[in-house]
């Protein structure tokens, strides 16, 4: 038997289209109807994505044209959904730690750059200034802090807070610290699988009392793992702050550790990239500069990539010394080493203040359907 379009359309014209107070024609909804012999293929558009929706327009079809046109029609039906764009709100979705006003993520694209050095000089001279400050070692298989701050024997305490246990982090120079390193022995390898790290990770995030900070640091491992998506899918992070040499290894993977903040189903404000190991003067040349690692690299990237240059950090020996005995060379007075963590410290506020006012909270991301990441369970 042969099928007439004019037909079709009429018998189209007994179903009703949801919420418009039309028949699916005269909505628009069929968008095009093919005849051939006793074949029909129909093209219909539809507003509400559900499947069940879906499947109930898609039925309405067949068995209409089967009972008013013909029975035995070989019906095919192209279903398009054109569901309206609702605007993207950017809330917080995570559950973000009482008290913590700003959460800052410091990272790296390789190992080996001084990140750690950095987040904790950043973190205590934030403290110099004033600010309530926390750090936490996300660093699981390599932490470092507690070395650091000079608290590698001590081990935070369980405190009552409203009837729940609650880690209270270890608190020296003016900050308050929390690092899987404080639960495992010196000598002792941690050999987990993502979703067990990710759950340490949780413990420390949410069962420690971290009270009233200004700002908690986040200190990365390096790369772009498990451990980077876990944080930011467990916490709305305010922004972040890229470490790199001026060696051009280094930044080849500081551009990735940039790219990796600004994708857009993770969409985490940069603050800016800082140049770690910068450069060497000789105590006894104090007017020279040797540029070991090669000069301007991760300024030049910021600029090619549109995000602030927050500072140099000159290589020297001071620094990591301050480090292996556990005494930030930040707090050392009036020296050059200070005044350029001061520096880099007031330009990270500086530019999270300008993000703060420029911009909507940042999400915590939600991230399903990449293999291998582990998620982090929301309280």
């Amino acid at each position: 038997m042969k099928l007439k379009k004019a037909d079709i359309l009429k018998a189209l014209e007994k179903i009703s289209a949801p919420g418009d107070g039309q028949n699916i024609v005269e909505s628009g909804a069929i968008t095009n109807i093919q005849v051939f012999g006793d074949e029909v293929e129909v093209d219909v558009t539809i507003k509400n994505p559900s499947l069940q929706a879906k499947k109930k327009t898609e039925v309405e079809i067949l068995k209409c044209i089967h009972r008013e046109v013909y029975e035995k029609a070989k019906i095919k039906v192209n279903l398009k959904v054109d569901a309206p764009a609702t605007p993207k709100v950017n809330q917080i979705k995570g559950n973000p730690i009482p008290g913590i006003q700003n959460i800052v993520a410091v990272a790296s694209g390789k190992g080996g750059v001084g990140k750690s050095t950095i987040t904790a000089n950043l973190a205590v001279t934030l403290a110099k200034m004033g600010f309530k400050v926390g750090l936490l070692d996300t660093d699981i298989y390599g932490p470092s802090m507690p070395i650091m701050f000079d608290v590698a024997n001590e081990k935070p305490l369980s405190i009552n807070v409203d009837g729940k246990a609650k880690m209270k982090p270890i608190e020296n120079y003016g900050v308050k610290l929390l690092s899987i390193g404080f639960f495992t022995q010196p000598n002792q390898a941690v050999i987990w699988r993502g979703p067990m790290a990710a759950k340490a990770l949780n413990q420390m995030i949410f069962d420690a009392h971290w009270g009233e900070l200004d700002f908690l640091l986040l200190d990365l491992p390096p790369g772009t793992g498990d451990i980077h998506l876990s944080i930011m899918q467990s916490l709305p992070v305010t922004g972040a702050v890229v470490v790199s040499t001026p060696q051009e290894i280094a930044l080849a993977d500081a551009r990735k550790g940039v790219a990796m903040f600004q994708q857009e189903a993770i969409s985490v404000p940069v603050l800016g990239i800082v140049e770690n190991m910068a450069y060497f003067t000789p105590a006894e040349l104090p007017d020279h500069k040797y540029h070991i690692f090669g000069q301007n690299g991760a300024k030049n990237l910021a600029e090619d990539l549109d995000v602030p240059f927050l500072g140099e950090i000159p290589l020297v020996q001071g620094i990591r010394e301050a480090g292996d005995v556990g005494r930030p060379a930040a707090l050392q007075t009036a020296t050059p080493t200070e005044e350029a963590f001061e520096e880099l410290t007031r330009n990270v506020v500086q530019e999270l203040v300008r993000r703060n006012t420029d911009l909507p909270p940042t999400e915590a991301i939600k991230i399903t359907t990449m293999a291998g990441c582990a998620a982090v369970k929301k309280k």
